[in-house]
């Protein structure tokens, strides 16, 4: 799933995307972040193409967390042509953000 890429900046990674971009802002210290990891697989696995999945680690990149004002972890912001379009707070089920985010992205 994780595909590790080079930007100049979180902005340009997310304007230069053809499709939605889910960021899991999460910590490695964080037991609920460590319960999302299979469930993102899960997502990605269901989702393809039609969405890229980002992590975000918090410590590392405090900047953008406070950019976000990520307060929780985890924390899932959708990106859509570069905007956040819906946030979603602690471990959600695969099944329940399959269909949530399919209903945000048709």
């Amino acid at each position: 799933m994780a595909i590790h890429k080079t930007f100049g900046s979180f902005e340009e990674m997310l304007n230069g995307s053809d499709v939605p971009i889910l960021v899991d802002f999460y910590a490695t210290w964080c037991g609920p972040c460590q319960m999302m990891a299979p469930i993102l697989e899960e997502v990605n696995q269901a989702m393809g193409s039609r969405i890229k999945i980002v992590k975000i680690d918090t410590d590392k990149y405090p900047t953008i967390a406070s950019q976000y004002r990520i307060a929780a972890l985890p924390t899932l912001v959708l990106f859509k042509q570069g905007q956040p379009i819906e946030r979603i707070e602690g471990v959600v089920r695969s099944p329940d953000l399959i269909q949530r985010l399919s209903s945000l992205i048709s």
